[in-house]
Order: C-alpha cells, then sequence, then structure tokens
C-alpha cells in the first residue's frame, strides 16, 4: 500500500516543483535562456502596450510577453484558483500599471489581491501569463480550454482559435 501511495504522490510532487519553478522565474533579463514571467513585479513599473501578432493587435507587457484573458472571470474579478495561477501567473504590480503605445488609458485598472500587490486588468479582464510561452511573441495559450485568450487594445478577448 505504502509503495502505490508513493507512486501516485511522487509525480504530484516532481510536477509541483517543476510548476513552481517555472513560475516563480522573473521578467528581468539576466543569465542565460528563456525566463518565464513572474507575474509580480513588485516595485517596478509595469506597462501594457499593443503589438502585432498572427490573431491581429493583442496586449503584451512591457517585455513584449502576451498577455491573456480568463472567460470564467467576470467584471474584472478573477476566477483563477492555486491550481489555475500556477500555470497561468497573474500580471501583478504593487504601482500603478502604465498605458504603453497603442492602448487606452481609460482602460487600465488593477484588482486588489493582498496587502499593497493587485492584478492589472484591462476593460473587464484580469490579465495574466501563461507558462508556456517561453519568450516574447510566444502566442502558445491561445485558445486553450477554450478559455483562454488573448486581449485586444480594445479590451476585449479575441477569440480565433490557434492554428
Amino acid at each position: 500500500m505504502r509503495t502505490r501511495l508513493a507512486l501516485l504522490v511522487l509525480p504530484a510532487v516532481a510536477l509541483a516543483l517543476v510548476t513552481t519553478s517555472a513560475c516563480s522565474k522573473g521578467t528581468e533579463a539576466g543569465g542565460g535562456g528563456a525566463t518565464r514571467p513572474a507575474g509580480q513585479h513588485a516595485g517596478h513599473s509595469v506597462s501594457i502596450k499593443v503589438a502585432d501578432s498572427e490573431f491581429g493587435r493583442i496586449l503584451v507587457d512591457q517585455s513584449g510577453r502576451t498577455l491573456y484573458g480568463f472567460t470564467r472571470d467576470k467584471s474584472s474579478v478573477s476566477n483563477c484558483g492555486t491550481d489555475c495561477i500556477a500555470v497561468w501567473p497573474a500580471l501583478t504590480s504593487s504601482t500603478a500599471a502604465r498605458a504603453g503605445a497603442g492602448t487606452e488609458k481609460s482602460l487600465l485598472s488593477k484588482a486588489k489581491l493582498t496587502g499593497d500587490v493587485s492584478q492589472v486588468t484591462y476593460g473587464d479582464w484580469p490579465l495574466y501569463y501563461y507558462v508556456g510561452d517561453a519568450v516574447p511573441g510566444d502566442i502558445n495559450g491561445q485558445g486553450l480550454d477554450g478559455e483562454w485568450f488573448v486581449v485586444t487594445a480594445q479590451g476585449k478577448l479575441m477569440k480565433t482559435p490557434a492554428a
């Protein structure tokens, strides 16, 4: 029985360690290889801008990383729980996000999470990264589970499925 339990638990622990490692790497340059967005930008200024993509003009962060919206979120309130956040880290900041090139400042806001940290929102959508996007310009999360879509400059979800 203990052997069976160990065989069931070990893969889950390994997955948790890999996911935690992938989610905890920052977006700042340094070292070799691709980095994953950490989501949190405590003490750093966050800006949102628009970039051209195969899906049209979409939101990206200041580093060019794709930002996504989740169809289960309603009225700027996140419905992405702990397991969800492990794969879809929220774009968070302890300072106000800046509206960059191509965005509408009136659509940019934030939703308070904990302490002085807030999740950046655009239109009605809390913004997220996808851990499967390794480098700026990747859009590997588009259409996943029929619930995750890139966000347009108008604050709408681009529900065009990935090719």
